[in-house]
């Protein structure tokens, strides 16, 4: 569980109001510095000169017919074929119970994470205050909801230059009998309007109804997260958003936090109001994102074990693939400047040619994916991803990342829960065909046979997850 201070306040205010409470301040000759102005590319600049980094190794192209176009041949993939021993303490000595993993192994695992790959979420975060802006009466599908559109307003007093207002909308079936399992989902859905307005992932692939649909005609709620209302998805954000208002709008130091840890820190705020809304079962509580959304939902649910479930959906390099694969998008990429600020300073270093201290790659890194989807055990987590033909694209090396998954297993079963039922050889081990899932456990994998969506999995994973909490649907009165 993370360490920020939950403080709610809940009451139904006008929009108009609500967003008049903090506004931008002009400061004056004896007030606060203004943020930064930079661009993606100073900033980005400025952290390489921090790291004392000269050039950064150019990550390889998502184009096939570029002359630096990334790697797909299998049999070039693994130059660094041996992956950091999860169940190895750094010295040396191995995990072999549940109580040195939790006292000992973890805490080092989410060290180096923390350290060298995600940031880590500064001690001074101000406080979220919930507010609920709106509720209304509508219809998901075929079932009546209750929808509420939600507003957590981060605390700027200590820097009222910049104002962050997380924007959360959560809808759950107007006639359970009980509080009921949700889906957190980050995305930018707003209120149900009527029968037809619930849309979300899934929907005309396969043939399936929207997630949201499945999710209310099984008894679950669901919640949309807008990650852009935390923290911006480029580099010249980092002076803004939540990660600018905790540095007073300066650039950040190499361990500070990145875009992926802060969308984490405000779906676990968002997790924060609906622990106090009677209408959800806290407990079961889950978390989705697709691509970037994807790596983020992976992330939310290694670092704080409040979340019972989480669905990855197509999350390639920084969430499910393993780092050290040479196999379409690289660690140079995350490096560059049109996504290192997903990352923390500190990542900058593996994509280093030339530096102070020398040059690292992918097989410097302390620590790798199959170490992040550790962390989740032994809660529910399913890896999903769809299929090259049909625009799921090679760049995300599904391989790579299933061999994340199996590399994971050994901390499932040492927790009590299943793995993927495979063996441990992640180096040899290849994925089922496309459409077969591995589900009987409760770390899960299935390729669909659709694009870069998680749409075509839902139905499995409502399932999947339905036996595991032990969760029926309750009947319409």
């Amino acid at each position: 569980m993370t360490g920020a201070t939950r403080v709610f306040v809940l009451a139904v205010l006008p929009a108009a109001r609500l967003l008049g409470q903090q506004s931008f301040a002009s400061a004056g000759a004896s007030g606060p510095p203004q943020p930064m102005n930079w661009t993606a590319a100073e900033d980005h600049q400025n952290m390489m000169d921090q790291l004392g980094i000269k050039a950064l190794r150019p990550g390889p192209a998502g184009n096939p017919s570029a002359p630096n176009h990334a790697n797909d041949d299998e049999s070039k993939a693994n130059p660094f074929p041996n992956l950091p021993a999860v169940l190895n303490l750094k010295n040396g000595k191995k995990v072999t119970t549940a109580e040195m993993w939790w006292h000992q192994r973890r805490p080092e695992i989410v060290e180096d994470f923390e350290r060298e790959v995600v940031g880590r979420v500064p001690q001074n975060v101000p406080k979220v205050t919930w507010t609920v802006a709106n509720t209304v009466k509508a219809m998901v599908g075929s079932h009546a909801v209750i929808g509420k559109e939600l507003v957590g307003l981060v605390d700027n007093s200590s820097y009222p230059l910049i104002n962050v207002e997380i924007r959360m909308t959560l809808v759950t079936p107007a006639e359970a009998t009980a509080p009921v399992p949700v889906m957190m989902m980050f995305g930018r859905g707003g209120l149900p309007q009527g029968v037809a307005a619930a849309v979300g992932p899934g929907g005309p692939a396969g043939g399936d109804p929207p997630a949201t649909q499945q999710l209310i005609a099984d008894g679950w709620g669901y919640a949309y997260i807008n990650p852009v209302s935390i923290q911006a998805d480029n580099g010249a954000g980092l002076t803004r958003g939540v990660i600018g208002l905790v540095n007073k709008g300066q650039p950040r130091k190499p361990d500070d936090w990145g875009a992926l840890r802060a969308w984490a820190w405000g779906a676990a705020r968002g997790l924060d109001y609906l622990e106090t809304d009677t209408a959800v079962d806290a407990k079961h509580v889950g978390i989705e994102g697709v691509s970037r959304y994807g790596k983020a939902a992976l992330v939310t649910m290694a670092f704080d074990t409040r979340f019972a479930l989480v669905l990855v959906g197509s999350s390639g390099e920084g969430g499910a693939k393993l780092h050290r694969r040479n196999f379409g998008e690289a660690v140079e990429n995350l490096t560059g400047s049109g996504e290192y600020h997903w990352m923390a300073g500190n990542f900058l270093k593996y994509g280093a040619a030339e530096a102070a201290f020398g040059s690292k790659n992918a097989g410097d890194l302390p620590v790798d994916a199959h170490e992040l989807i550790a962390l989740c055990a032994p809660r529910l987590t399913f890896i999903s991803y769809g299929v090259p033909e049909q625009g799921d694209a090679k760049w995300l090396d599904h391989q790579g990342s299933y061999m994340a998954a199996v590399a994971a297993g050994p901390v499932f079963r040492l927790l009590g829960a299943k793995d993927l039922g495979t063996s441990d050889d992640y180096r040899t081990e290849k994925m089922p065909p496309v459409n077969v899932g591995l589900l009987d456990g409760q770390l899960a994998w299935r390729q669909h046979d659709g694009g870069h969506t998680d749409g075509p999995n839902w139905k499995y994973f409502i399932t999947w997850a339905d036996k595991f909490i032990h969760h029926t649907a309750t009947p319409a009165p």
